[in-house]
């Protein structure tokens, strides 16, 4: 098997396993429990906080431990929306009604916010801007001032596209939002681990263990201090009351672990994925003529590569793909195995078409040249093969 999903889901690296090992067997508290068993429990809860605090520089009651991306996403869009307005607005406009207040995003979102977004149009009477995109994917930066209004209460832009890999100007979306005193949120999902991270940035980041080599069903949300957001699950007092529920100590172990891991040689691990994936893209645009890169001029993630097989469907394209070994994906692993045209591609103002015939291969740390090399004769050999039987259907249809 030819694994180059890597953004859907990452390996268990070994630091991972051996730190989530103890607290699946000697140290099973419940973390808050206050006999030795919990306090062990909570220490290595504790302790993952720390090191991940130590990490990206915050402070660790910064950190807000969830199940994944979903649940951060949705906590900081949801959460944040319902609290303060934001910098400098609090004391000229009523808090207490949503009735008018509005939010900017952009359409080449993860279901993850796009979802929670709609959710506040539809049934909590909010509005929402949605920024219109480049043909690289990069959001109009002149819109996003433009936008922002007295009630604007959130802008949410992901740093890093989990389909194209396209990385948005951050910094300069930052000082526009730090400029009109409002909140920012970015999803740092696929970021993390590929490219440096600067959270004085921004207000509120979601982050998923398993997109860096950690555990599924493990991520946090870093908040800035000071900063309100409102509960959206009920039950306990857990992360000082702001996400309830008994913690996946395992989970958040090898999470930290995995953060640190990662993080060793981040950069040279990145040109090196680079490079295969260029080698990749080579090897396709020689064999396969009709196909193009998506978000290619934009900055990009090194191990993302976004491509359409002109006249070929994605779904065709991946089940023969998968019948020779290789893994990979039509975009966002999130769909339960649906392949459709992307929301990203076609936000960008891809034709239909196109959209329809794109295929994304992710790299990661074990990815070689030679899987590179041999998935690269299987795209040959796929495409050849489909073209051939896209011949003969033509010329059946010809003849009748």
């Amino acid at each position: 098997m030819i694994y180059l999903d890597y953004n859907a889901t990452t390996p268990l690296c070994p630091p991972a396993r051996e730190a989530m090992l103890p607290y699946l067997d000697r140290f099973f508290g419940n973390p808050s429990s206050i006999h030795a068993a919990g306090r062990e429990a909570r220490a290595g809860i504790d302790n993952a906080r720390d090191k991940l605090a130590g990490l990206l520089r915050l402070k660790p009651n910064e950190i807000i431990f969830t199940s994944g991306a979903t649940e951060s996403c949705n906590l900081a869009v949801l959460g944040l929306a319902h609290g303060p307005l934001g910098r400098g607005k609090l004391d000229r406009l009523n808090r207490s009604s949503s009735s008018g207040a509005h939010i900017i995003s952009a359409g080449t979102e993860h279901h993850a916010v796009l979802h929670a977004l709609e959710h506040l149009e539809k049934h909590e009477g909010f509005e929402v801007t949605w920024l219109n995109v480049s043909a690289d994917g990069i959001v109009d930066l002149e819109q996003l001032a433009g936008s922002i209004r007295p009630d604007t209460r959130l802008v949410s832009i992901m740093a890093a596209n989990n389909e194209t890999g396209v990385i948005q100007p951050l910094r300069e979306i930052s000082q526009i939002c730090r400029d009109r005193g409002v909140l920012l949120h970015s999803d740092m999902v696929q970021a993390f681990g590929k490219i440096d991270i600067d959270l004085s940035l921004v207000d509120a980041a979601s982050f998923a263990a398993h997109k860096f080599y950690g555990p599924k069903g493990a991520g946090f949300l870093f908040l800035r201090s000071g900063l309100s957001i409102q509960p959206i699950l009920f039950g306990g007092s857990h992360e000082n009351e702001r996400r309830p529920g008994t913690e996946n100590v395992a989970g958040i172990a090898g999470m930290a672990a995995a953060a640190e891991w990662v993080t060793v040689d981040r950069e040279s691990a990145q040109d090196r994925q680079s490079q295969l994936r260029d080698r990749l893209w080579q090897r396709i645009a020689t064999t396969v003529p009709p196909a193009a890169q998506n978000g290619a001029s934009a900055p990009r993630l090194a191990n993302t590569l976004n491509v359409s097989f002109g006249g070929f469907d994605s779904e065709t394209v991946l089940m023969a793909l998968d019948l020779e070994g290789v893994c990979a994906s039509s975009g966002s692993a999130c769909m339960v195995g649906s392949v459709r045209a992307s929301h990203v591609l076609l936000a960008m103002g891809l034709p239909m078409e196109r959209a329809r015939s794109a295929v994304r291969f992710s790299l990661g740390k074990w990815t070689t040249a030679d899987e590179i090399e041999a998935a690269g004769n299987a795209i040959e050999r796929i495409c050849n093969r489909l073209t051939r039987a896209k011949l003969r259907e033509y010329v059946g249809v010809a003849a009748t």
